[in-house]
């Protein structure tokens, strides 16, 4: 039971790591650092994009407007460190047997 929980939370990091490297590039080609146009930049934004865009919809549909501002990736990373934090390891100690 332990492995299930070890590897749950090991996704929920590469998770937290992909919304960094995602926030990240987005910051950096809307300060013009590196352009869309970039092949390198580009693919990896598009991939970045498939990956967390199913995660993002249903907490962009209950967020209002901030126009320009997406404050998506924040409440992910709320919600991902929370799991990571409190409801991961509680529920692994429930799980517990009682002998130990």
């Amino acid at each position: 039971m332990g492995l299930l929980f070890q590897l749950l939370d090991f996704a929920l990091m590469i998770l937290q790591l992909v919304i960094f490297v995602q926030v990240i590039a987005s910051w950096l080609i809307s300060f013009n650092v590196v352009s869309r146009h970039n092949p390198t930049m580009g693919g990896l934004l598009n991939g970045l994009d498939r990956v967390t865009a199913p995660i993002y919809r249903p907490i962009r549909s209950i967020l209002p407007d901030f126009g320009p501002i997406d404050l998506s990736p924040l409440v992910l990373l709320l919600i991902v460190s929370f799991l990571r934090g409190r409801a991961l390891p509680y529920l692994e100690m429930a799980m517990l047997p009682e002998a130990m």
